[in-house]
């Protein structure tokens, strides 16, 4: 039961940190969701998030600043293996089923609803 308390106290505050970057700085919501993969990736870099990670669960695995840290760790492990051109292949390999299924519900939605623009 605690894990579940610690993944929605995580979780919510890394929402909160969002909330206050549009309320506070008056950043729209684009500006905020790329300042949170930003801190994501630099964490991931660091190595920080996967403790994070470790320490809270979905809570740190679900928000967007673990598609930041998914994209540094995918591009480090094939930089590893295959050079520099493992930066780019890298990030594509971890995080094609997220953004595959982004585009493929997106596409959906619009479908089933009315978009205005």
């Amino acid at each position: 039961m605690e894990k579940f308390i610690l993944a929605f106290v995580v979780g919510g505050t890394i929402c909160v940190i969002g909330q206050l970057l549009m309320d506070g700085l008056k950043l729209t919501p684009a500006h905020t969701m790329v300042a949170l993969v930003v801190t994501g990736a630099v964490l991931g870099g660091f190595g920080v998030y996967d403790d994070l990670i470790k320490f809270a669960g979905a809570g740190a695995s679900v928000p967007i600043s673990s598609f930041g840290n998914q994209l540094v760790k995918g591009a480090l492990q094939e930089a590893e293996k295959t050079g520099l051109v493992g930066v780019l292949t890298g990030i594509f390999k971890v995080t094609s089923a997220g953004i595959s299924a982004a585009i493929i519900f997106g596409f959906l939605a619009a479908l089933l609803c009315k978009p205005k623009g």
